[in-house]
């Protein structure tokens, strides 16, 4: 048995191991982040995205460039995952998130090329991490729910960058009044759920024609054109099924003989579609929405009894009338009651650019909130539904949470100067794991002067030289290249887009660092999971 190879891997797959398999995901990390690191700040550019199908996408917001990535590599999708966790917990900061990730996993490679174990620098990244929310939570400042100048603010610094800062001072305004509107009290504490907002998109006209609405608006008009076009004290029904006669399920046959079955035939249809529109009419609705379609003939007689009807609504938009007016959701007609009905103030058709649009409005359970965008063309509007989302979860994080911090670079700047000295006081190993990690903060600063065309090390030394004055808040103003205070200058965000990026990003790198062999299984291979590689043992 003496040398004889064992066998425990499926044919033809691959392992990579120690350094070599380290080095790789490091490099797929950072490639990752330098993929998105061109596009941080108000001067970055932005990436053309071309998928298979040949749509176009144009932005410059991190999570929506990794998301329409085709990537494959597994270390390149965490980092994606970072961005993906940044977008949906704060809105904003993907790109930060991408970009520091990328950075720790840099740092961490100096280090293993010095010898030092994966373990100890997870361990000092780890530590460093819980230092770093602490000084940036000793760095924010509170706000109140009532100060809408801040809150205006922290959705301006979200907006600018992404193709509307001739609008923004508007947009900021829209946001700010949409969250307000959404935002309650609970036993939680404080909630804003963007999810609430509704946004309809316009291609044509100015983006300045943009508007909020109070209540609900659907992409949708009248079935019949003599419904009427407004209905007041609206009790609203809802039904995910289609109101036309039943069709059998199955191929059938049905034989004629003479003119008279067929008479018969077709008024069985129609008493079918008449003791429909019957049930409806005796709940007491006079509003129907209905996910399905609606039959011609049952149009007719909803039409003749004043109720207005719109159908082929999408599930989330009725989903949405159901929860703003306490309607019921029927999917059976036969069990329609007056309680499933919800009510409205009003129901009316209106009729925006030629665009045909119904609004619902003064809703009974809770404040509907929709917001319309218009703009020059499609992909205008699009980068502005974008940028507008992101505002509107930045300023209701930063409702929730009541703490902002300086944007421009200045917490980065702090962070790495905090985290240095920090690292000084450690003995060990560890010491040399933060003092990296402290190194990395500062890929943002110089990033942000490097896509507004300045200097990175000279715009970094002064930041450092204003910092050690004690002055923490400043900033690099990318229009002007000075070095200012960024509260007084208006560049502000949540504090939750800060310790967001550090623990994300922390987890991430340790995630890749703690990684010694990749064991990928043949491409060929059938199996539902990877396979292990071939692996010989000498008995």
């Amino acid at each position: 048995m003496a040398g004889q190879p064992i066998y425990i891997l499926a044919d033809g797959s691959q392992v990579t191991r120690g350094r070599d398999a380290q080095s790789n995901n490091i490099l797929a990390g950072k490639a990752v982040a330098n993929a998105v690191r061109t596009t941080l700040g108000p001067k970055g550019m932005d990436k053309m995205l071309v998928d298979s199908m040949g749509d176009v996408v144009i932005t410059n917001d991190g999570a929506t460039i990794l998301k329409e990535m085709d990537i494959e590599h597994p270390t390149a999708k965490m980092i994606v995952e970072v961005a993906k966790t940044q977008d949906d917990e704060v809105g904003d900061g993907t790109t930060t998130a991408a970009v520091l990730a990328g950075e720790f996993l840099s740092k961490a490679e100096e280090l293993l090329k010095k010898g030092v174990h994966p373990t100890i620098i997870a361990t000092g990244y780890r530590q460093a991490s819980k230092k770093a929310v602490e000084i940036v939570k000793s760095i924010s400042i509170d706000i109140s729910r009532d100060d809408t100048e801040a809150l205006k603010k922290v959705a301006k610094t979200a907006i600018t960058g992404k193709g509307a800062e001739s609008h923004k001072e508007m947009l900021a305004e829209l946001t700010v009044e949409a969250v307000s509107l959404i935002g309650e009290e609970t036993d939680d504490g404080y909630v804003a759920d963007v999810s609430d907002i509704k946004i309809e998109k316009q291609a044509g006209e100015s983006v300045g024609e943009s508007k909020l609405v109070k209540g609900l608006v659907l992409d949708k008009a009248r079935t019949h054109p003599n419904m009427p076009e407004k209905v007041e004290d609206a009790k609203i029904l809802v039904l995910s099924i289609p109101v036309e006669f039943k069709k059998t399920e199955m191929d059938a046959e049905i034989k004629i003989s003479s003119p008279d079955q067929m008479q018969m035939f077709l008024d069985q249809e129609e008493k079918m579609v008449k003791q429909m529109t019957d049930k409806i009419l005796n709940s007491g609705a006079n509003v129907v929405f209905c996910q399905k379609g609606i039959d011609d003939l049952a149009q007719y007689y909803l039409e003749k009894a004043g109720v207005y009807a719109a159908k082929r609504l999408k599930k989330s938009d009725l989903d949405r009338i159901c929860e703003a007016t306490g309607a019921t959701n029927i999917q059976d007609i036969d069990e329609i009651t007056a309680d499933d009905l919800g009510s409205a103030e009003l129901v009316e058709e209106r009729d925006i650019k030629g665009n045909k649009m119904t609004y619902v409005t003064g809703c009974r359970e809770k404040k509907a909130v929709s917001i319309i965008l218009h703009g020059g063309t499609q992909h205008v509007v699009d980068s502005l539904q974008h940028a507008i989302d992101d505002a509107l979860h930045v300023v209701a994080v930063a409702l929730e949470d009541g703490k902002v911090v300086a944007g421009g670079g200045s917490p980065e700047v702090e962070l790495s100067m905090r985290l240095g000295e920090y690292a000084s006081s450690l003995s060990g190993r560890e010491q040399l794991a933060v003092a990296k990690f402290a190194e990395a903060f500062e890929v943002i600063p110089e990033t942000l002067a490097e896509n507004s065309g300045y200097d990175p090390i000279n715009k970094l030394v002064e930041l450092r030289s204003k910092h050690e004055e004690g002055n923490k808040r400043m900033g690099l103003n990318v229009y002007t290249g000075e070095i200012v205070d960024m509260w007084e200058n208006d560049v502000i965000e949540p504090l939750r887009a800060k310790t967001q990026a550090i623990n994300a990003g922390t987890e991430a790198a340790v995630m890749v660092l703690r990684i010694d062999d990749v064991v990928a299984a043949s491409p060929h291979s059938n199996q539902a999971s990877p396979e292990m590689p071939d692996m010989d043992m000498d008995m």
